[in-house]
């Protein structure tokens, strides 16, 4: 499986361009993932030159080396005619919908297969807005 991860706010705290302290068990997480199910690991950052080469130095010094660094596999070059998109089975990401789960939930996720149940498949409830509790910024009877 292709996972790729982020990395300010992922594996470590916000700080850019600074590198934030580590998020417990991110790391360890990833080597695991990759030591024990061998999953590549590609790191996909908005991090560039000298930003993006400390990101990577910070997580080999740790013992996690990336299949791929914001590229698809190691050999890609850049093409200006090609997405940035990486192609992943999975996406770790601090800025997905409903923020980053601990590293241990998402560790669970993985290799139990638990991140393909879909949302609309479980049973979430939510509390809809009643309309008096929401303002339109279209409203023109302002009060």
């Amino acid at each position: 499986m292709i996972i790729a991860v982020d990395f300010d706010g992922t594996i470590v705290k916000h700080a850019y361009p600074k590198i934030g302290t580590e998020i417990p068990f991110a790391i360890e997480a990833l080597k695991r993932l990759q030591t024990e199910y061998q999953h590549r690991i590609i790191l996909w950052t908005v991090r560039q030159g000298k930003e993006l080469e400390e990101a990577v130095e910070y997580c080999r010094k740790r013992g996690l080396e990336f299949y791929a660094v914001n590229k698809n596999y190691p050999e890609e070059t850049e093409n200006d005619s090609q997405s940035r998109k990486i192609r992943a089975d999975i996406y770790i990401d601090d800025r997905n919908l409903g923020g980053l789960p601990d590293w241990g939930v998402i560790y669970q996720m993985i290799v139990t297969n638990n991140y393909l149940e879909s949302s609309s498949q479980k049973n979430i409830k939510y509390n809809k807005p009643s309309k008096k509790n929401i303002k339109s910024i279209f409203n023109k009877n302002k009060k």
